[in-house]
């Protein structure tokens, strides 16, 4: 196994710390179980890196955990953290590899008196990522984004860490659903327990706001804000550091730019500067219809631009089912992609919905019948809803998303009457229950949601 860099440090991290964050660090030392809920860029995952850290160096355990909503994310947030991450506060006595088969950051230099520690580095945002954090007792577990954790990974990384010698628990999170599981099964249960007497592992709870970050600039703090729409969930979570529910209308300013017809979204022109158009598929079934969306990006991922759609419906007008066979519905998008390519001269790629192989392999066919083999078709990646939603919510609120006059119906009426589901209570879920156009939604999403990390920047 390879032993870690030569130690060397030739600059100190800037770590600057508010009354409240400091205190907060001082009672992870007391306490087994320590969580930091609140706003965006309040700086709760620094602080639970740096607790983690500290510990780190006299620990006894020998195998620690480290995990997010997926092993990148994990890596990303905890291992990095824009440069106060793990791996720079022990930069020169680290090094990355593998540990049985997981990602893994080796530690071992004069702050651990030159005893290794290793860092296991995993995903748990699916309901089969405990699988790969078993086989191993771990002593102290960081996590961040907790809410996003399947319940499966929460309690599988429990159990790992019943032979731990020091037992210690960091959990950060963006408010959510104020029903949540993680809430009610674990973090509010917790802390009604510690206030009761209850809970002699020790608890350490501290909920921050974006304004409790004091290495942010007055200047800094509005160009965060300005990026939300403030009628929007988001706004309330990100930045206010809310637990709020989801009702009524997703995108409230787009729907309300179309009823009032002040639409601020609407390009009547061809849109300048484009670096890449991007169609997106997404197939229909009993009760919705296949959709196609052509987006464009353009230069410097400024700009999301809606350039066409269309929606087939797989209903008559009495509610009768039509059967639509794959290579009538490849013809379709074949036209399709030919008007998108006689007005703008190419396309870049084409994301259709993965759970469908067999209609892409019919899409691919008539693709190359129609001499479009050219154009590469790829599964979307079909990320988390919600995060679909909140990127094209941000691209609103900062007047970076815009559709191209009549050529968009569909997509512009997905848009203005998408809501939440009022049934679900313990999490906020997108309604999809027939009444409104989710194939629409979903196409058009699947051609920018690999971007949304270079579209949408919060550091």
């Amino acid at each position: 196994m390879a032993t870690a860099n030569r130690f060397s440090r030739k600059k100190t991290i800037p770590f600057n710390f508010s009354e409240k964050h400091k205190e907060y660090i001082r009672k992870c030392a007391a306490n087994s179980y320590n969580v930091a809920e609140g706003a965006v860029r309040a700086g709760k995952t620094v602080d639970n890196v740096f607790a983690f850290a500290h510990e780190l160096k006299t620990t006894p355990d020998r195998i620690h955990l480290a995990t997010g909503s997926t092993t990148a994310n994990a890596k990303l947030n905890i291992g990095d953290a824009n440069g106060f991450g793990i791996e720079w506060i022990f930069r020169g006595q680290c090094h990355w590899g593998k540990y049985k088969d997981n990602e893994a950051l080796f530690v071992n230099g004069p702050d651990t008196g030159h005893k290794q520690k290793i860092i296991i580095f995993a995903g748990g945002g699916k309901a089969d990522s405990f699988k790969k954090i078993r086989g191993n007792s771990y002593g102290m577990w960081i996590a961040t984004e907790i809410n996003l954790h399947h319940d499966n990974t929460i309690k599988e990384a429990f159990n790992r860490q019943l032979a731990a010698k020091r037992l210690k628990i960091f959990w950060d999170l963006n408010p959510d659903n104020p029903k949540a599981a993680i809430y009610s099964d674990y973090i509010d249960k917790y802390q009604k327990q510690a206030k009761e007497g209850n809970f002699p592992a020790g608890y350490n709870y501290m909920h921050c706001t974006i304004y409790d970050n004091i290495n942010l600039t007055p200047e800094r703090l509005h160009e965060i804000e300005i990026r939300y729409d403030k009628n929007s969930i988001w706004y309330m979570r990100d930045i206010k550091g809310m637990r709020v529910i989801a009702s009524g209308l997703i995108y409230r300013r787009f729907a309300d730019g179309i009823s009032t017809k002040q639409d601020t979204f609407r390009l009547d022109d061809r849109p300048k500067d484009i670096m890449e158009i991007n169609l997106g598929i997404d197939f229909g079934g009993s009760s919705s219809g296949h959709s196609f969306t052509a987006t464009a990006i353009t230069r410097g991922y400024h700009n999301v631009v809606a350039l066409a759609t269309q929606w087939i419906g797989c209903k008559d007008e009495k509610g009768n089912q039509i059967e639509i066979d794959p290579e009538m519905l490849g013809n379709m998008f074949c036209n399709f992609a030919q008007k998108v390519i006689s007005r703008y001269g190419y396309v870049t790629m084409v994301y259709a919905d993965s759970a469908e192989q067999t209609l892409i392999a019919g899409i691919r066919s008539s693709l190359r019948k129609h001499g479009l083999g050219w154009i590469r078709v790829e599964n979307a990646l079909k990320t988390e809803i919600n995060d679909r939603i909140n990127a094209t919510s941000i691209l609103m609120a900062q007047g970076r998303f815009y559709y191209v006059g009549n050529e968009c119906r569909s997509l512009v009426d997905a848009l203005s009457t998408a809501v939440w589901d009022p049934e679900e209570v313990t999490k906020n879920v997108r309604l999809d229950d027939g009444t409104s156009d989710i194939d629409s939604l979903d196409s058009f999403e699947y051609t920018f949601e690999r971007l949304i990390s270079r579209l949408i920047k919060y550091g």
